[in-house]
């Protein structure tokens, strides 16, 4: 993906359970209107009212295609209307980025042993060794 959009909702703490379902329903309406979605994320802990919408695109034209789609889609439309009527969301706010080459989706390498105690410590054979 060329282009990432990621949002952060402000949100009301209290209305966690509310914005979880919202975000739900972006699951299908996102995909379908052409985004690329990567997720959305709400607080698990420390700060309880910031939540992150991420979805990628293939370009700029694609974002201005998906913005184009969405405003004409019926579910897109009603979860904007209810979020504006139950008033979870307090704040939003977009930034765009573009991915690093060869940053991106790297799979975790099997974790290396920990080192023991003893393997660490200077034996009398070794360099450093107290003489």
């Amino acid at each position: 993906m060329a282009l990432t959009c990621f949002i952060r909702y402000q949100l009301d703490p209290f209305q966690i359970a509310a914005f979880r379902e919202y975000a739900a329903h972006w699951g299908h309406i996102i995909p379908r209107c052409g985004g690329h979605l990567l997720g959305y994320f709400v607080p698990s802990e420390g700060t309880n009212d910031e939540a992150w919408g991420l979805i990628a695109f293939d370009s700029l034209a694609a974002y201005e295609a998906y913005r184009a789609r969405l405003r004409t889609d019926p579910q897109g439309r009603a979860n904007f209307e209810r979020a504006q009527r139950q008033r979870f969301i307090l704040r939003e706010q977009r930034t765009f980025a573009e991915v690093v080459e060869g940053t991106f989706q790297r799979p975790a390498l099997p974790p290396h042993p920990p080192l023991s105690m003893a393997s660490a410590q200077p034996t009398q054979d070794s360099p450093g060794a107290a003489a």
